[in-house]
C-alpha cells in the first residue's frame, strides 16, 4: 500500500470577538492643549507681564496648585459660586482635604503669612502667572483649567495702590493692542455695607417671585451677590435698586474719590458702575473690572479680568490686620483676543542655518551648532535631513542670513563653507574660526550705512 504524505491540520481560529486596537484618549471635558502654533501669543503676553512688573518693581511668586480646602472656604466665602459649585476638592489617602486652587489671591496671602513677609519693607509687591481650576460649565473662552496673570500689593492702604493696580492691568492690555475700559465701584467697608444690605433686601423681597431659584438663595444668604447675578432678568430688576455709593461712610467715599483722581491723572479710561461688586466675599472698598471697548453687545461682554482691595483677608486667614489689593487677568480669553487681532504671526527668524552632508559632516555640524549656540547666535538646523537642497529650502523659509555647510570634504580639510543667503555667494573658512568669521560678518551688516 503506497504511503501518502499527511498534511498538518489548519490552526483553529481563536473563539470569541477579535481583538480590537485600543481607542485613543481624548481630552477631559473643559480642558485643552495649548499647541505650538499658539505659543507665540502666550509668550508675547507673558513677556509683557514680566516687563511691566519689572518696571513697577513687582517680584514674581509661584504658589502650589494644591492647597488646603479650608483656605478657599474661609477666604472666598461659603456662599460664593466658587465654593458651593466650582471647586475641585478631594480627600487624599492621608485624609487630607485639598483643593486645586480656584484663584490665587488666597494662596498669595497664605504665603505672605507663612513666610513672615510682614517683616519685609511694605508694600510687598508680588505677581504670578499660572493655572487655576474651577468646575464650571465650559464655554467659549472659559475652561476648567484656565490661566491667570495677577499682581498683589500687600501692606499699604493708600488709594494710590488701587489706582496703580488698575493702571498696570489696563496698560498690560493696551500694550498688547487690546483697548479696554475700567469699570469701577466702591463697596465700602463691611460695617458700611450692613445698612446697604438691608436696603437691598427690602428692595428685592417684593420682587422675589421674579427671581431665579439661584437668586432666591442669594437673597437669603448673601444679597450683594444678586448684583453679580448672570440671570438676564436681573439687568432690568437691578436698574432701580439702591446704589451702594449712597451708603458709603465718609472715609470710603474719600478713598474712592482719590482713586478716581489718580486714574484721571494717568489717563486710564474708566466708567463708574454702581452695581459692580465682584464675586468673592473678601473684597472691600475699591473693586474694578476691565472690558474690551470693541465689544458693543452689552449682553455678550465678558470681563478680561478684575480686582480690588481686600483689607480684611489677612486677618481672616490667621494673620495680622494687613491692608492689600490686587487684580487677576484671564490669559485664555486675552490670547483669543490677540489671535483675532493678529491671525498670523511671522515665522521665527534665525541668523544662521547649519547644513551637513554625510555622516562625518553631520557629526561636525552637531558640534558646530553647539559652538554657535554658546556664542548666542540664533541658529537652526535640520540634522535629520540628508539632502542639501532640502536643507537650503528650510534655511530660506526660516529667513537665515547665512548658512554653514559641512560635508565629508570639509571635515577632511578642517574647513567649512559660509554661504551668504542674500547675495548667493560663499567662501571657505577655517573650521576652527567659523564663529569668529560669522561674528565679523554680523557686525558689518549691523553698521549704519553712510
Amino acid at each position: 500500500m503506497p504511503l501518502t504524505k499527511k498534511t498538518a491540520p489548519a490552526p483553529k481560529k481563536p473563539e470569541g470577538p477579535s481583538k480590537k486596537s485600543p481607542q485613543p484618549f481624548g481630552l477631559v471635558r473643559g480642558v485643552r492643549d495649548i499647541l505650538p502654533a499658539d505659543q507665540p501669543y502666550w509668550r508675547q503676553a507673558f513677556e509683557m507681564a514680566q516687563s511691566l512688573c519689572d518696571a513697577y518693581s513687582v517680584d514674581r511668586i509661584e504658589t502650589p496648585v494644591l492647597e488646603e480646602t479650608g483656605l478657599f472656604v474661609r477666604s472666598v466665602g461659603k456662599q460664593t459660586d466658587i465654593v458651593e459649585k466650582e471647586m475641585f476638592s478631594f480627600e487624599t489617602t492621608g485624609n487630607e482635604h485639598v483643593t486645586l486652587r480656584p484663584e490665587n489671591t488666597a494662596s498669595i496671602c497664605r504665603a505672605y503669612i507663612h513666610h513672615g513677609m510682614l517683616n519685609l519693607p511694605q508694600p510687598v509687591k508680588l505677581w504670578y502667572w499660572g493655572p487655576q481650576f474651577r468646575h464650571e460649565r465650559p464655554q467659549s473662552g472659559r475652561y476648567r483649567q484656565f490661566w491667570q496673570y495677577g499682581v498683589e500689593m500687600i501692606g499699604e492702604s493708600d488709594a494710590v495702590i488701587d489706582a496703580q493696580l488698575a493702571l498696570i492691568a489696563w496698560r498690560f492690555l493696551k500694550d498688547l493692542g487690546i483697548d479696554t475700559v475700567v469699570r469701577i465701584n466702591s463697596i465700602g467697608t463691611p460695617e458700611s455695607r450692613v445698612n446697604y444690605r438691608n436696603a437691598l433686601v427690602a428692595y428685592f423681597r417684593p420682587k422675589r417671585n421674579r427671581l431665579s431659584e439661584e437668586d432666591k438663595k442669594r437673597l437669603l444668604k448673601n444679597p450683594l451677590r444678586l448684583l453679580d447675578s448672570k440671570d438676564p432678568a436681573m439687568a432690568e430688576l437691578k436698574a432701580e435698586a439702591p446704589q451702594i455709593v449712597d451708603w458709603l461712610d465718609e472715609p470710603s467715599k474719600n478713598h474712592f474719590m482719590r482713586v478716581l483722581e489718580y486714574l484721571d491723572e494717568v489717563g486710564v479710561p474708566y466708567q463708574l458702575d454702581p452695581f459692580l461688586v465682584r464675586g468673592l466675599d473678601y473684597y472691600t472698598q475699591t473693586v474694578f473690572e476691565l472690558y474690551d471697548t470693541s465689544e458693543t453687545d452689552e449682553t455678550a461682554q465678558s470681563a478680561l479680568g478684575g480686582g480690588g482691595r481686600y483689607d480684611g483677608l489677612m486677618e481672616i486667614l490667621g494673620g495680622r490686620p494687613t491692608p492689600a489689593a490686587g487684580f487677576a487677568l484671564g490669559i485664555d480669553r486675552i490670547v483669543s483676543k490677540l489671535k483675532a487681532l493678529k491671525p498670523t504671526l511671522p515665522e521665527k527668524k534665525v541668523e544662521v542655518f547649519v547644513a551637513q552632508l554625510g555622516e562625518a559632516g553631520r557629526k561636525r555640524a552637531l558640534a558646530l551648532f553647539e559652538e554657535l549656540r554658546l556664542a548666542n547666535i540664533k541658529t537652526a538646523e535640520a540634522f535629520a535631513k540628508g539632502s542639501i537642497k532640502t536643507q537650503m529650502d528650510i534655511a530660506n523659509r526660516l529667513g537665515a542670513r547665512w548658512a554653514i555647510i559641512v560635508g565629508q570634504k570639509e571635515v577632511l580639510d578642517g574647513t567649512a563653507i559660509i554661504r551668504d543667503m542674500d547675495a548667493g555667494t560663499q567662501e571657505i573658512v577655517d573650521g576652527r574660526k567659523v564663529v569668529h568669521e560669522l561674528q565679523k560678518k554680523m557686525a558689518l551688516t549691523q553698521q549704519p550705512t553712510v
